[in-house]
């Protein structure tokens, strides 16, 4: 198999979070090109969700002594001959981390974390940074400016495959609403959709859609969440863990902690210290203020009355069966009661295809069934089908027998 090329690139843009507002920022973006030789460049666009940065989600190294099972979703598609582009949101990974680095911005009730480094107790309220980071707009801008990025590189001037994890579903779905010329097809991994969440920035208004039925996204986002940061430890990042256990390598969590510690300098010194100079670490992220992801925005028609998700842009859902992050429990309030079958229903074109994998948990990329996920995702930008079906909903046993589901 030929080697494929690696290249770092650097995306600038105008800031549009209110921490760093209007400054010049840079995304870093890792591509892994395997376009053959003599042939068209197909780009994939992946981006992560909430906590986890897109190296440790979409290009983590095989257990060291385990399975032969590759990790890596980003270079197995590559291997495929796709031109896979990976970028980390601000508040991320290797991207700006603005008032993240004094732990006293960090979430007021997580602070216990931080003691007794870096913090030798809790930070008296308020925050000194006392706002969310960031906001769906700031995101969907951070989204453009890449997909702008590459669609400027030599033939690639195309529309792009999209791959959504978790809460990038919900950054990824909403931007495709409003520039469905720029995506080919999405598929969304374990994806995030608040059935009545909030339509608007505005916190006053209702969950669902409005009285004055708007039908995309209303972008007024006021600073309202009280903190930029959330941190987290290594034995919450193990416990958080949901999924058939049998399902993940004995080394698989420490090996996806270490990632995600390689890409954060300063969290990676925080927290326990463990030897003489060296620290477990705190997984910190941004805490963001989403909007525009529910079951009235989903099914939004063009003004030529083309539907945009399930027509003019395929979608592709594939979730685990024990995911508990993505499918919350009924009786939670809007907006954090989630159901990825609700997403599947709101979705109104007929191109659209849905699978719960047996056993599965939120985290997929780091479970065996990583090689059923990628696969998946081979057949689904090759033909715009898997296993030979373009639409529908099934359920897939561990033999990999499929039965639809209702």
């Amino acid at each position: 198999m030929p080697a494929l090329t690696l290249r770092e690139h650097h995306v600038t843009l105008k800031s549009k979070i209110p921490a760093n507002f209007d400054d010049t920022v840079t995304l870093p973006v890792r591509e892994y090109d395997g376009t053959k030789p003599s042939h068209t460049p197909k780009p994939v666009l992946m981006l992560h969700g909430r906590s986890v940065p897109e190296l440790a989600a979409f290009d983590l190294a095989p257990v060291p002594g385990g399975s032969a099972t590759r990790y890596s979703w980003a270079q197995e598609l590559a291997d495929d001959g796709y031109d896979v582009f990976l970028m980390d949101l601000q508040g991320s990974g290797r991207s700006p981390r603005p008032r993240m680095d004094d732990p006293c911005n960090a979430n007021p009730t997580q602070q216990h974390a931080l003691v007794p480094n870096p913090l030798q107790e809790p930070c008296p309220p308020p925050p000194p940074y006392p706002y969310q980071l960031g906001n769906s707009e700031s995101e969907w801008a951070e989204l453009d400016a890449v997909v702008k990025f590459i669609k400027g590189l030599p033939g690639r001037n195309k529309p792009i495959r999209f791959i959504g994890y978790s809460l990038g579903a919900a950054i990824m779905g909403t931007y495709t609403l409003q520039n469905p010329g720029n995506v080919e097809s999405l598929l969304l991994l374990a994806p995030v959709f608040p059935p009545k969440g909030r339509w608007s920035g505005n916190p006053a208004a209702p969950f669902g859609r409005p009285a004055e039925a708007q039908t995309l996204p209303v972008s007024t986002s006021p600073l309202t969440w009280g903190f930029p940061m959330h941190v987290g430890t290594k034995t919450g990042f193990r416990t958080g863990l949901d999924g058939n256990p049998a399902l993940r390598e004995p080394d698989i969590v420490d090996l996806a902690w270490e990632a995600c510690m390689e890409n954060d300098p300063l969290g990676s010194k925080w927290g326990p210290e463990v030897a003489p100079g060296e620290y477990e670490g705190i997984l910190r992220y941004r805490n963001t203020y989403w909007w525009g992801w529910n079951d009235q925005t989903v099914p939004h028609q063009n003004p030529a009355g083309t539907r945009v998700l399930g027509e003019r842009v395929p979608v592709l859902i594939i979730y685990g069966e024990q995911d508990r992050a993505a499918n919350s429990p009924a009786t939670l309030p809007d907006p954090v009661r989630f159901s990825v079958p609700a997403l599947y229903a709101a979705v109104p074109g007929p191109e659209k295809l849905m699978f719960c994998l047996a056993g599965s948990g939120h985290t997929l990329v780091w479970e065996l069934n990583a090689k059923v996920v990628h696969r998946m995702s081979k057949q689904w930008f090759k033909n715009g089908q898997v296993e030979g079906l373009g639409s529908g909903s099934y359920f897939r046993e561990p033999d990999g027998d499929l039965i639809p589901l209702p």
